[in-house]
């Protein structure tokens, strides 16, 4: 379904593979199992530039409904940012002392 919305979205199989991050055939293969399971063409493969069938049309405005209230739940469910600051649990600067260099620094040129 992925590589469905991200062909239909691109209407570039080429492209589409790219930002999903696998190789074309493998995408146009994809497309190809989710038609065979679905029983109805996707993409009209005789325009001589990809083109949407109104079925496919259809299935991509449900599926990016179905993702945008799956971001809405998901968002509305993850705990609000913030709370209670903690305090840094570290030793802190060292103290200086004389005669020691400080780690670090270069000693001056006179």
């Amino acid at each position: 379904m992925r590589d469905f919305v991200a062909a239909a979205e691109q209407l570039h199989f080429a492209h589409a593979a790219k930002s999903v991050g696998v190789s074309r055939s493998t995408l146009i293969a994809s497309v190809k199992e989710l038609e065979a399971e679905l029983g109805y063409p996707l993409f009209d493969y005789s325009a001589p530039t990809t083109v949407l069938t109104t079925k496919g049309a259809e299935l991509l405005a449900k599926t990016q409904l179905e993702r945008a209230k799956s971001a809405a739940a998901a968002k509305a469910s993850a705990p609000a940012p913030g709370g209670k600051a903690k305090a840094s649990k570290g030793k802190g600067r060292a103290p200086a002392v004389k005669g020691v260099r400080r780690v670090g620094r270069p000693r001056q040129g006179r």
